[in-house]
């Protein structure tokens, strides 16, 4: 199967594990370019990548600050 182009909001959250909630922030916050046709909310893929990609990384515990 082709990966798809487009993902609806919901797809968008199975594919990253990330929740509804977050990702609108995200959107709202403008950090996550999303397309609406009619009432649907769409994120491209490449974008949805590209704002993962983003996120600041996950640090060992040893080298956050206490």
């Amino acid at each position: 199967m082709q990966t798809p182009l487009v993902l609806k909001i919901s797809e968008a959250c199975a594919a990253s594990r990330i929740g509804r909630t977050k990702l609108y922030d995200a959107i709202k916050r403008g950090e996550l370019r999303a397309r609406k046709n009619g009432k649907s909310t769409l994120i491209l893929q490449a974008d949805l990548v590209e704002w993962l990609n983003g996120l600041p990384p996950a640090l060992p515990k040893s080298t956050q600050a206490k």
